[in-house]
């Protein structure tokens, strides 16, 4: 009789476990293979790779079209469920200053080893033979980011609709965050509003977890696109820059975010374990919105708490931007060493000033590297604006490393920001670091389904 039960729970055991995926059904493994098969169709065949470019766009938009009402939803829930305004105030604080110091280390990373290394100088390059056309763009749009004054005033929304069709992060953040405290002051009337949050979020990511499907066809056709356009010429003939900004990348990574994560009591390499279909997506796509709400469901199951969560992810996609500055940092030098503008340690520590401040300006603006760039150098007032045509062809990638950069910095940051809050369930962490992930399961068996907020 004992070995029979002893069979039935067996055979129950074996029900329930589920079955492990083949290596092919892995998300991370699809999307690898679609960038190696994107690398492949750009290069041989240019004109199809330039071709398919829209199927990389189609899920960016698709991805931007929700980063809005997932940015609102994550931080109300996130904030009622505090409870405590001085908890989110402190908690606020404690990103903040966070953000802050390892910024400002990243732009003296990237001004030390430029410096060491100096990739651009011998090139000798007149700006005035520069195609000043293409840059001009760029130049245009920095101009919104010039003055401080006026990036203060933009973080108020015209009106509540116009930040989210705008698609502004911090004019998002800016009135959930009033929204919240507002629901927090209604205390208990304020649980309707709550719950219908909640089920709208439910909805927001099923939207998401269907476009995670494509995402291996969106990396396919983002990079065969990028290969196709500038292809490996630009690669050599600016090589020493794109070699210099990798090195740099991997020295932040070592450097600091290593002993940052160390200090916390967790490994940065398990963590991009993790995370690595996001960190593959999002050298593909070369966009930190495309894994967004990705980012916030996994960190939620590594053990953050949600109201962790929904403050500092979204608050280090406006302020922490690790790998742009380590870029701004790198490629500034970088132009006036190929110029041959006199740049002293004088003025590179004023430059450092100015990218603290820029570095900000273009928050929850995509690809709006390359403006805050032109809006540096303006306020410089000594390298030529017009020498950013010269970067032009490899900013794609750079721009892959210093986003790969960004989405593990604000992974790390919020974990360390959770820890100093008591806000971090460490068997948890332990645990899912070191089996890696596994989409989560309900007892209804609805795999992947969120819960944002306690009471629904």
């Amino acid at each position: 009789m004992d070995t029979a039960h002893q069979t039935t729970r067996q055979a129950q055991s074996a029900a329930v476990r589920p079955r492990r995926k083949r290596f092919y059904q892995d998300l991370s493994f699809q999307v690898f293979f679609g960038i190696a098969a994107g690398i492949a169709l750009g290069h041989y065949w240019p004109v199809a790779g330039a071709a398919v470019q829209p199927l990389g766009e189609a899920f960016i938009r698709l991805i931007q079209m929700v980063v809005g009402p997932i940015i609102f939803c994550t931080v109300v829930t996130g904030i009622t469920g505090v409870g405590n305004m001085r908890k989110v105030g402190r908690l606020a604080f404690k990103a903040l200053v966070y953000f802050e110091i390892i910024t400002s280390l990243a732009l003296v990373l990237g001004l030390v080893v430029i410096n060491l290394l100096q990739p651009g100088v011998g090139m000798n390059i007149d700006p005035a033979t520069l195609d000043s056309g293409s840059a001009d763009g760029y130049i245009t749009t920095a101009k919104h980011f010039t003055s401080t004054s006026q990036f203060l005033l933009n973080v108020i929304p015209k009106t509540m609709v116009s930040a989210f069709a705008s698609g502004d992060i911090l004019q998002i953040l800016f009135f959930s965050v009033l929204f919240a405290f507002g629901l927090a002051a209604a205390g208990e009337r304020a649980k309707p509003v709550l719950t219908v949050i909640d089920s709208f979020a439910q909805g927001i990511f099923w939207i998401i977890r269907l476009a995670m499907k494509v995402s291996p066809i969106a990396a396919f056709g983002a990079i065969a696109f990028t290969v196709s356009k500038f292809g490996f010429g630009s690669l050599i003939s600016l090589g020493k820059l794109v070699g210099e900004f990798y090195l740099t990348c991997a020295l932040f990574l070592i450097l600091i975010i290593w002993p940052v994560a160390h200090w916390a009591g967790f490994s940065v390499l398990k963590l991009m374990r993790y995370l690595r279909a996001e960190l593959l997506l999002v050298i593909g796509t070369s966009s930190s919105e495309s894994v967004l709400p990705q980012l916030l469901q996994k960190l939620e199951q590594l053990g953050c708490e949600k109201s962790v969560v929904g403050l500092v992810v979204p608050t280090g996609y406006a302020f922490n931007h690790d790998g742009t500055c380590l870029y701004f940092a790198a490629v500034s030098v970088f132009l006036a060493q190929a110029t041959n503008t006199a740049l002293g340690w004088e003025q590179q520590l004023g430059l450092l000033v100015v990218l603290l401040l820029t570095s900000k300006g273009g928050a929850g603006v995509a690809g709006s590297a390359i403006a805050v760039l032109a809006a540096t150098l303006a306020a410089s007032n000594t390298i030529p604006v017009h020498a950013i045509a010269l970067i032009l062809g490899v900013h794609r990638l750079l721009s892959s490393a210093f986003v790969f950069i960004n989405i593990v910095g604000n992974a790390v940051a919020t974990i360390v920001v959770a820890r100093w809050e008591n806000g971090l369930d460490r068997d948890k962490l332990a645990a899912e670091l070191k089996a890696g992930y596994r989409p989560p399961e309900d007892p209804n068996g609805e795999a992947g389904k969120i819960r944002l907020h306690p009471a629904a």
